[in-house]
């Protein structure tokens, strides 16, 4: 009787073991694959830059998805440069009580750092995150946002357009005042001008049409060449100024590739797919890794990569191959385009 007893006594432990191991199985179960993180994600504006990040934070969160075994719930919304629009949209987030919110562009970030100090932010596409007040240090942003930069060189720019054209006297910078991604870029553009000894003007507007007239106003002030930093008013405009620089046989010298898709002669700057992509690994370390955004620091690219607009480059009377050799010592990376509204989708 003892020895079936002692028998029984065995086989309801080992009962119970497998039963606690099946339930902890179970549990790390829905630790993971069960687990729904709800992302809301505000874009600025419609333009091929900033919609390329986008489309690249989402392919990429699903890859991820796949890996971890989670699941992202994105509330994607665009308020088009209207400040009341963003300010609904991020009422809209908090409402829907989302565990973290992507700034895509300078201004969206700043609306939703003034909005929330609970919920952790992650902005794509800040030029100078410390000069916007987002954060305290690249390296140690201090609360609770963090993000990745397109952070501009604007020396090497200003070296593009000389290496082009070393006889250039007078320089055009078109931008929109009311954008803080061009603030300092435009002050640095002064700067080496001056040092240079080199005439600029500076002509601005706020909407497409404004934007028009100044290019028109840049045309007749018989500039050499124009210079844009990552603006995004003068982005959303690119199509509708490109031939009036062209006709006149003015280079336009931007800050991102996708001006020089929309037309203008050369974009310089950070690839906006690797831009994309490694926000959406952000977004997860914080989400998934429990990061901490006081901590993580802001991820900056090499912004070496000149893309040339084949188009224009002929109207312009230029030779690709020639250019590819006066830029080469100023660059990381070449790289030709043709005129075209969006990029090829990253679903595609």
């Amino acid at each position: 009787m003892k020895k079936i007893t002692k028998a029984l006594s065995i086989l309801l432990v080992f009962a119970l073991v497998l039963g606690f191991a099946a339930c902890t199985n179970d549990k790390n179960s829905d630790n993971n694959a069960s687990k729904t993180y709800k992302i809301g994600i505000c874009n600025y504006v419609d333009d091929a830059s900033l919609n390329q990040i986008y489309e690249n934070i989402e392919a990429q969160l699903k890859v991820i998805e796949q890996e971890k075994g989670v699941k992202f719930n994105i509330l994607y919304d665009n308020c088009n440069a209207d400040s009341n629009v963003l300010a609904q949209i991020i009422s809209n987030f908090k409402a829907e009580n989302v565990d973290l919110m992507v700034g895509i562009a300078t201004p969206v970030a700043i609306a939703m750092q003034a909005a929330t100090t609970d919920i952790p932010i992650v902005f794509s596409a800040v030029s100078d995150p410390v000069g916007a007040g987002l954060v305290n240090s690249l390296d140690n942003p201090g609360a609770n946002i963090t993000g990745t930069s397109d952070y501009l060189n604007t020396e090497a720019i200003m070296n593009l357009i000389f290496a082009n054209n070393p006889e250039t006297k007078t320089v055009g910078l078109l931008y929109d005042m009311s954008q803080d991604s061009s603030k300092t870029p435009i002050e640095e553009a002064k700067k080496f001008l001056d040092k240079k000894g080199i005439k600029y003007v500076e002509r601005t507007g706020t909407t497409i049409a404004e934007v028009q007239q100044a290019a028109q106003a840049l045309v007749n002030d018989k500039v050499d060449a124009v210079f844009t930093p990552t603006d995004n008013t003068i982005m959303k405009s690119e199509l509708s100024i490109y031939e009036t620089f062209a006709a006149a046989k003015i280079p336009h010298f931007t800050g991102a590739d996708s001006f020089a898709l929309n037309g203008a002669f050369l974009g310089y700057g950070v690839d906006y797919i690797k831009l994309g992509i490694e926000t959406a690994k952000m977004i997860a370390n914080i989400l998934v890794d429990g990061a901490d955004t006081a901590t993580l620091p802001v991820t900056v690219f090499d912004n070496g990569t000149a893309t040339i607009n084949t188009d224009i480059c002929k109207e312009l009377g230029y030779d690709y191959n020639t250019l590819e050799t006066t830029f080469k010592p100023y660059c990381t990376k070449i790289q030709s385009i043709t005129t075209a509204e969006s990029f090829t989708s990253a679903a595609e």
